[in-house]
């Protein structure tokens, strides 16, 4: 009798002491909702407020008018691409990816990365000048379009008066080798501050040249392929956005192409006043526009995580803190 009671005491205490602010920590752990998957950068980055800003539109087709400029690159995207009977199309998908890494889940960049790198994997193009075969997706091909990309970004962004600090920079540029992995380059391999990017440039310059793949893509730009009675809306409305984005290419661009810009003190003043009038659109309306990436990021991590270029000032002493950049 005196073990029976013994082991009902004892299996009465058991319980009794599962029930104590431990198990209390552990029921109420369980029940928490998961914390929200930020991606790869998140509202804390420069990329993710910068990213947001209309101005990405006509940045990205300065990306496009100095990515032509590689002969292998252009040749690549000339042998392989449909851009000119998809004109509109390619363009969406571009903006569509760019979406996706900056505020897609940690799993849809990924799996955007993925299908890029099998995408390129199986392709490959004639060198314009030797006839030799290449691959895609070689390093040094990749690198000078990442390289294009977040320079024509980040210098638009900045020129049209978003006020990045230096430090902000840097952080952006070194950000962004996330995305430069996602397509298949090692992020040791990329410039990681605005000074190594500007030593990029000045390395590959040799390299460039505007042969008829560069111009096929220009005159592209120039004039997408339009239905007719849509023609006139585009001489009006793309046609200003695409001289606007070759104007802001560095003078050795304008150089190569044979075709200057308008003095640089205009084209500030232009992007400017473009940047202003782009922004001055709600920005609720702006982002309804598919596939609403920045409305889906939102709604998964709160409304503390609006984007705007402008957040970054008040937050500079932040972002800007040794180590940071």
């Amino acid at each position: 009798m005196a073990a029976t009671r013994g082991a009902a005491s004892a299996s009465e205490s058991g319980p009794a002491s599962e029930s104590g602010p431990a198990s209390e920590s552990g029921a109420a752990s369980a029940s928490a909702p998961p914390e929200p998957d930020p991606g790869l950068f998140g509202p804390a980055s420069v990329t993710w407020q910068c990213h947001g800003d209309p101005i990405m539109w006509i940045a990205g087709v300065r990306a496009l008018y100095l990515q032509a400029l590689h002969p292998r690159a252009v040749r690549g995207v000339v042998e392989n691409s449909d851009f000119r009977s998809d004109a509109w199309g390619r363009l969406l998908r571009t903006a569509d990816f760019v979406g996706t890494v900056t505020y897609g889940t940690t799993e849809a960049a990924e799996h955007a990365g993925a299908r890029v790198r099998r995408i390129h994997r199986a392709l490959s193009a004639t060198d314009p000048a030797t006839g030799e075969r290449f691959p895609v997706d070689d390093p040094g091909l990749l690198l000078w379009v990442h390289c294009a990309q977040i320079d024509s970004f980040l210098h638009v962004l900045r020129r049209s008066g978003v006020r990045l600090t230096a430090a902000q920079a840097d952080r952006y540029v070194d950000e962004n080798r996330a995305g430069a992995r996602l397509v298949g380059l090692d992020p040791a391999q990329v410039p990681a501050d605005t000074a190594a990017l500007a030593a990029y440039f000045e390395t590959v310059r040799p390299e460039l040249s505007a042969g008829p793949d560069a111009r096929a893509v220009v005159a592209f730009l120039r004039s997408p392929p339009t239905p007719a009675l849509l023609v006139p809306g585009r001489n009006l409305l793309w046609r200003p956005i695409a001289e606007l984005a070759y104007g802001s290419l560095p003078g050795y661009a304008h150089r190569l192409y044979g075709r200057p810009a308008p003095p640089a003190p205009v084209i500030t003043r232009r992007l400017r006043l473009t940047g202003t009038l782009l922004r001055s659109i709600p920005a609720g309306l702006r982002w309804q526009l598919p596939p609403g990436h920045i409305l889906k990021a939102m709604r998964r991590m709160g409304p503390g995580s609006r984007p705007s270029a402008y957040t970054l000032r008040t937050s500079a002493a932040i972002l800007d803190r040794p180590g940071r950049a």
